[in-house]
């Protein structure tokens, strides 16, 4: 760590103060896509992690309020032990250092996948409104017009026409209505292997500070089709199943009818998709972390892929169809 990383020489003073002049270990835990940090601190042979959330990029207090609504839910999630939320630190327990994301093949994926929707519907069980941020109209815009002007404008370095620009408007309006169509449940908002650390119990759960109160299928769609890896449609359909059966006899407001469940979780996951590849985008020219882009190529074909399946998605299709015509004549790789 550099001398001139004032943050860091703010996170040992405040560490003084919970500690003393203790000695400590402080080793870099993990970064995300935000400007938050994590460490984790090793004393007397235990093992704690550190948030660093610089204000006023972050604000700790929703991750603190979030953590407390989850734990109250019976989800395993990091202990808040002490709190700076002014300066932007958090002392948190350790959930260990393996992801999913880390350990998943396709030998025990049934399995994790397993615990990780019975702590879903236990999230989605304590639901109630008016307490998270709705998942409204605005909010579910707001995130796809990262597309355009990300992905597209930015990335493609490509102006849309009249009538491209009409086909994703449209595209946009079907799945905004769709989405709030659904009944509504708390919603993590990145519910996917990254966030899920292997630990008993399994699994803890992280990265939920942006969670609000929104469509039923967002986080299971989210699990299932993610941002860093990709399965056979084969076992996404039947870990979609398994989902759709536990949350209908825990009494939770899906569909009635596995096909109308699937067709909103497709659509759903369309919404996230072309969210995703606006950020990746973002994260790349805004943030200078570029390694998120290469992972663009799978959330194209999902996109592709659910535009398929419905006619009404048909000018989406085609609009991705000219974007990969102007990628391959300008020669972009992702």
């Amino acid at each position: 760590m550099s001398s001139t990383d004032t943050r860091l020489e703010m996170l040992h003073e405040w560490l003084a103060g919970q500690f003393g002049r203790d000695t400590y270990t402080l080793t870099p835990a993990s970064a995300d896509a935000s400007f938050r940090r994590y460490f984790r601190i090793r004393r007397d042979g235990e093992a704690r992690i550190v948030m660093d959330a610089p204000p006023p990029q972050e604000d700790c207090r929703p991750f603190v309020r979030i953590a407390a609504l989850l734990h109250t839910a019976g989800v395993h999630v990091p202990q808040v032990i002490a709190q700076d939320v002014e300066r932007g630190y958090l002392l948190l327990s350790d959930l260990g250092t393996k992801t999913y994301l880390d350990v998943i093949n396709a030998s025990n994926a049934d399995e994790l996948f397993r615990d990780a929707i019975d702590a879903l519907i236990k999230w989605q069980l304590a639901s109630r409104p008016d307490v998270l941020p709705p998942y409204d109209d605005v909010l579910l815009r707001r995130e796809m017009n990262l597309f355009p002007e990300w992905y597209v404008a930015r990335h493609l370095k490509l102006e849309l026409t009249v009538a491209q620009q009409q086909a994703l408007s449209g595209a946009m309006d079907l799945l905004v209505s769709a989405a709030l169509a659904q009944n509504k449940v708390y919603v993590h908002r990145d519910y996917m292997p990254r966030n899920l650390m292997l630990s008993a119990p399994n699994p803890g759960v992280l990265d939920f500070q942006d969670a609000v109160y929104g469509p039923i299928t967002y986080d299971v769609v989210s699990l299932f089709r993610d941002a860093f890896l990709g399965w056979p449609e084969e076992r996404i359909l039947d870990w979609s199943v398994r989902y759709w059966e536990k949350a209908r006899a825990a009494h939770l407001p899906v569909r009635a009818n596995f096909g109308e469940f699937w067709r909103d979780f497709e659509w759903m996951g369309l919404q996230r998709h072309l969210k995703v590849l606006g950020i990746f985008a973002r994260i790349n020219y805004r943030d200078g972390k570029p390694h998120y882009l290469k992972d663009t190529p799978r959330f194209i074909g999902y996109v592709r892929a659910v535009a398929a399946r419905y006619h009404e998605l048909a000018p989406l299709l085609r609009l991705f169809d000219e974007l990969e015509t102007h990628k391959a004549r300008t020669g972009y790789t992702f």
